[in-house]
């Protein structure tokens, strides 16, 4: 054992001291390289994983974008073929009307146009570009049959030639003293919005 341990065996196991010196450092840098490794791809992977998500909510993002330029197109698109984009004329709303009584066969009808005025939304809602504007239409008609003043509202309702509201129709039976006469045998008192929308900007571009 002394022979081992004396200056002479230290001497004779110094390249042996000195290669597990080495082992043991090689072996420590192997493990902090491999820890090091180990948490860049951690934070790569995490990285990673932000980015796709990120991109992900982009895409999603673009994709309900494109939805709703593609329904505020189909929407407009509704509006301008409801004549919504369109001043009122009312010449045009008379003739629908009457040509609406000659095909449902009404007895009689009466209406009533208010003047246009700014239609107030619900919650005092406004719109940047377009006003709202809106015109009450009052009727009153007479007809043989309630489904003859039913289909009259439905279909002045579904004119392309403006869009027409409908809040209220009251409909009652009209009392004849000779079942067999060709009489009216209801009445309809209807109140409709004429609803039309204005740029906001028109009057300046026309200057």
């Amino acid at each position: 054992m002394n022979q081992v341990f004396s200056r002479e065996g230290w001497r004779a196991l110094a390249g042996s001291w000195a290669l597990l010196a080495a082992s043991v450092v090689a072996a420590v840098s192997i493990v902090v390289a491999s820890e090091w490794y180990r948490e860049r791809e951690r934070r790569e992977s995490v990285g990673a994983t932000q980015r796709l998500q990120q991109a992900r909510s982009r895409l999603d993002a673009a994709r309900r974008e494109r939805d709703s330029l593609q329904e505020s197109a189909d929407v407009f698109r509704t509006l301008v073929e409801r004549g919504l984009l369109q001043n009122e004329r009312r010449l045009d709303l008379v003739e629908l009307v009457n040509d609406l009584r000659a095909r449902h066969q009404l007895f009689s009808l009466d209406y009533e146009i208010s003047p246009q005025r700014t239609l107030s939304l619900t919650g005092n809602r406004t719109y940047p570009s377009v006003d709202v504007l809106a015109s009450r239409v009052r009727i009153k008609a007479r007809a043989l049959h309630e489904g003859d003043l039913l289909g009259f509202v439905e279909d002045l309702s579904r004119s392309r030639q403006g869009f027409y509201s409908v809040d209220r129709c009251r409909l009652k039976r009209i009392d004849v003293l000779a079942p067999d006469d060709l009489a009216p045998r209801v009445e309809a008192e209807c109140g409709l919005e004429w609803i039309t929308l204005k740029e906001k900007n028109a009057a300046n571009r026309t200057k």
